[in-house]
């Protein structure tokens, strides 16, 4: 009696314990913007040419600059007036500048004016650059066009981007899985329950973020909180969805709603907890990358993940047993309840048991269709397409490469010990239109070169023009411009080859473990994998002639295979998990039609309300977002209603028991009774 009253009230103190975090983790999370690394470099790949040339600028006196370059151009030639703007924007700019601001350069055609404004690269690039786009645009003379480029205006450019966004992709997210939730329950009160839960699971999150980002020098890229939004958010709401069912399945079995938590719990923990574990891991494997996106994102999703795990383990089942059973009202599960009728997924179920070979057979005939898109991929998007709209920094860069050399906007970076030959060598090499001034570092043991080359910094031929100075003079450093981009585009490539196996190493581990068995395990990443690439190939189908996006973002293979197998396991682990309890209850084939059946609305909700989340994404500015929300969203609702559904139920079919090998199942004929109902206080 005192064991059942301290349980009664075990509910209240969870419920107080999650109130007191909740009001210490808002303010906290609200900072989260605080230690977000805005600064240009931040992102370079480890152990690069450029990041090591970025690492070395801090020895230069003008060192961790990012210059703001204002483009003034007059078609029919700059005037009088032009030139006075000019200079007047020089001298109202000094204040904010980080050195001397040199006079307008004028273009050799006499068309341009280009002013030249050194900003420190630091978290505070964006806004003193907004400052000088608000300067340079102020009373502007008829007819002359004015832009801001260079590295300051792109950060400008991705700034907006990110901060006009947030809060809009946040609340429709909200509004997107209101919606599913409640055209899943039909409930005006239980759909809130599973939001609150993500919501909390979102503040407790961001607030751990930024602690760490604060104190422990935790690394926090720009863009990260939007991809941690959709994660948490999604991740969150399938857990709670996947509780709730079975919580209802045991109220129909249990007089006592507490009792019917404690089973639901017990039987529900498994698989949950494995599904934390299987996309934690897996987004830990990003800790191997090179690229600071990727690195940047692989623990701060990780803490989202098992954020909403414990929230979702611990504050949803108090406040359920608190809410008592009306929650799920007009359809409210009453002790001894019958189980519900059979459904569609009983329906598809029995007739993938007629024909299993034929329907998996068929089923990857269809993936192979979709996946050979991919073979026309092309990868790598320069900057006039990193924006869904053509961002203004790049117009200015187009703007500066009609009257000055290719690079004017963006020069590439040489930093050496031994700068006479090192400028030899640079003035002589083909693709290089100008060398700047030797600057020497502050201790005089180092000298930077600034170069304008003759191609545009995004063009093949400036690329082609820093891998041959890399080869040619070895005793020199090249970063910043193009040599970045090379860098990059490096990094994301050796992160596919290392991360990819890592992932699928460790979800392969985490299915062994929990379902004892190795065909099941291997045939479900198998399907995942073929999964990824037939969304992989229906999305870039859409990229190319819907979006009309010439490329894929060098980001977003990686990205969406890291979410699609993560979070696709996640459906087939919760299917495969309840087949592996039917069977043992039954026999195998009766086993995974009961499995498909009790399972498979709720899993397809949750599929409803991941694709959900991830494809708010989709509306966002920044392309390199909306390619990830479409093909996760796309790959999570042909995993959830295609390969989970009718491909894996198939394979598990065909293969009968030898689908668990090498554990041995139970072959006995099903059962003719039904499970009756269990009376808490009587144990029967």
């Amino acid at each position: 009696m005192l064991l059942s009253r301290k349980r009664r009230l075990l509910k209240w103190a969870v419920l107080l314990i999650w109130v007191v975090v909740t009001i210490l983790a808002v303010p906290a999370a609200g900072r989260l913007s605080d230690v977000v690394q805005a600064k240009s470099s931040a992102e370079l790949p480890r152990g690069a040419q450029s990041t090591k040339v970025d690492e070395l600028t801090s020895r230069f006196p003008d060192g961790e600059q990012a210059p703001g370059i204002i483009a003034y151009v007059r078609p029919s030639g700059i005037t009088a007036t032009d030139r006075a703007k000019a200079e007047a924007d020089r001298r109202a700019l000094a204040p904010a500048a980080a050195g001397t601001i040199a006079g307008p350069v004028p273009s050799r055609d006499g068309r341009a004016l280009m002013l030249n404004v050194p900003l420190k690269d630091d978290d505070t690039l964006s806004d003193k650059a907004e400052k000088l786009r608000d300067r340079s645009l102020a009373d502007v003379p008829p007819g002359l066009e004015v832009r801001l480029t260079g590295p300051a205006g792109s950060a400008l450019d991705v700034g907006d981007a990110f901060k006009k966004v947030d809060k809009p992709v946040l609340i429709a997210t909200i509004v997107l899985v209101a919606v599913v939730l409640l055209l899943t329950y039909r409930s005006p009160v239980l759909w809130l329950l599973p939001i609150v839960n993500a919501a909390i699971a979102l503040q407790v999150t961001g607030a751990v973020v930024y602690l760490l980002g604060e104190h422990a020098g935790l690394y926090v890229a720009d863009g990260t909180s939007t991809i941690l939004n959709a994660l948490v958010f999604g991740i969150s709401t399938d857990y709670a969805l996947l509780l709730l069912a079975r919580y209802r399945e045991e109220l129909r079995r249990h007089r006592d709603r507490h009792a019917a938590m404690r089973a639901a719990l017990r039987r529900a923990a498994a698989p949950i907890t494995a599904s934390a574990a299987t996309v934690s891991l897996g987004l830990l494997c990003l800790l191997a990358a090179h690229m600071g996106f990727n690195y940047a994102l692989g623990p701060i999703g990780a803490i989202g993940v098992l954020g909403g795990l414990v929230v979702v383990m611990s504050l949803l089942p108090a406040l359920l047993v608190i809410f008592g059973r009306w929650v799920f009202w007009p359809r409210i599960p009453h002790y001894g309840d019958p189980a519900p009728a059979r459904g569609i997924w009983d329906r598809i179920g029995h007739r993938i048991a007629a024909r299993p070979r034929l329907v998996w057979v068929g089923g990857l005939v269809v993936l192979a269709a979709l996946a050979s898109a991919c073979l026309g991929i092309s990868t790598g998007l320069d900057r006039a397409h990193f924006l869904t709209t053509t961002p203004s920094s790049t117009l200015g860069e187009q703007l500066l490469a009609k009257h000055y050399p290719g690079g004017q906007g963006r020069p590439l970076q040489a930093i050496t010990g031994k700068p006479s030959a090192v400028r030899t060598a640079l003035q002589d090499a083909p693709g290089v239109a100008r060398v700047g001034s030797p600057q020497p570092s502050s201790d005089g043991h180092l000298t930077r070169f600034d170069m304008v080359l003759t191609s545009p910094p995004d063009s093949a031929a400036a690329k082609e023009t820093v891998r041959e100075l890399r080869e040619t003079v070895p005793d020199a450093l090249f970063g910043a411009s193009t040599a970045s981009e090379i860098d990059l585009a490096d990094a994301q490539s050796h992160d596919r080859r290392v991360v990819i196996p890592l992932v699928l190493a460790v979800v392969l581990l985490i299915l062994i473990v929990l379902l004892r068995a190795l065909v099941a395990p291997l045939l479900v990443i198998a399907t995942v994998v073929a999964s990824y690439f037939a969304a992989l190939g229906a999305a870039w189908l859409l990229f190319r002639y819907a979006f009309d996006f010439p490329a894929l973002d060098i980001q977003v293979a990686l990205m969406g295979f890291l979410f699609m197998v993560a979070l696709g396991v996640d459906y087939n682990l919760f299917l495969v998990s309840r087949i592996r309890e039917e069977v043992g209850r039954t026999d195998h084939r009766t086993g995974v039609l009961r499995g498909l059946g009790v399972t498979g609305g709720v899993i397809s909700s949750a599929g409803l309300v991941l694709a959900a989340t991830f494809g708010v994404l989709g509306s966002m500015p920044v392309t390199m977002m909306v390619q990830i929300g479409v093909l996760v969203s796309l790959g999570v609702l042909l995993d959830t209603f295609f390969v989970r559904s009718v491909i894996v139920p198939a394979l598990a079919l065909d293969a009968g028991p030898r689908f668990w090998w090498p554990a041995r199942q139970n072959t006995t004929p099903p059962p003719t009774t039904q499970h009756t109902p269990i009376d808490a206080t009587t144990g029967r």
